[in-house]
């Protein structure tokens, strides 16, 4: 499913990712934990073609997205929820998720997709007139993981998908994000909430300022006292 070989991301003079190979296998849940400023939302960008990589090489089912152009990664079956949810706040709810689907042209499709969100999500259903911009912090990370399944991708990257909300909806949150997978979607997630993101994951990676440091299954990780003592508070 998707490769990532050797990565190396420059910001002028400073290597923020030194060369990280790690993979997701398809139907998998996979995760990225680790420090704030360790690379792990650098890493995202370069996979979905938002920074260009110094070297190395991204390929998802074969095709290296390093030399596709960023524009057209989505039509490849990849898709980003951003950290922050960056949704369209002067437009409904139901404009944001057709805004999803903007590189698609099976309306048939389009519109069952927007049944699905809406059978996943049904508090945006209930919204789906209301400016997106007057949406609860849960309501807009709903919304914005909505709108990136919109475009139907093969693998979904969701970058912080908890950070800023209560206790109760984390949980729903990460409710949300296994039934995603379920339902046939390969997920890369980015999370600071360790124990929640080790928890659904098939595998995990730490990453500790641009270096892949440790890797294996979401509990092998969970189990492991330095991941413990770093990232879980044990």
């Amino acid at each position: 499913m998707l490769n990532v070989e050797n990565l190396v991301v420059r910001y002028g003079m400073i290597e923020a990712i030194k060369g990280i190979t790690f993979e997701v296998k398809d139907g998998e849940i996979v995760t990225l934990i680790g420090a704030n400023g360790a690379g792990k939302t650098t890493t995202m960008h370069a996979i979905s073609g938002l920074i260009k990589p110094a070297s190395g090489s991204i390929f998802l089912d074969g095709t290296d997205l390093t030399k596709v152009p960023p524009h057209t990664i989505v039509s490849r079956g990849l898709a980003q929820v951003p950290e922050g949810r960056r949704v369209f706040a002067q437009e409904t709810v139901e404009e944001n998720l057709i805004l999803g689907a903007f590189s698609r042209k099976d309306k048939n499709m389009i519109n069952k997709d927007m049944d699905r969100v809406y059978d996943l999500f049904p508090r945006l259903k209930e919204r789906r007139t209301q400016l997106a911009g007057t949406l609860s912090g849960g309501e807009q990370q709903m919304l914005a993981m909505g709108r990136a399944l919109m475009a139907d991708p093969k693998i979904l990257l969701l970058d912080e998908p908890s950070m800023g909300l209560s206790p109760l909806l984390v949980s729903e949150i990460f409710s949300i994000i296994e039934e995603i997978n379920k339902q046939g979607t390969t997920v890369l997630l980015v999370e600071q909430n360790a124990k929640r993101a080790l928890a659904i994951a098939n595998h995990a990676y730490v990453l500790e300022t641009g270096t892949i440091t440790l890797s294996g299954t979401g509990s092998e990780l969970a189990k492991d006292e330095r991941v413990q003592k770093a990232y879980l508070g044990g």
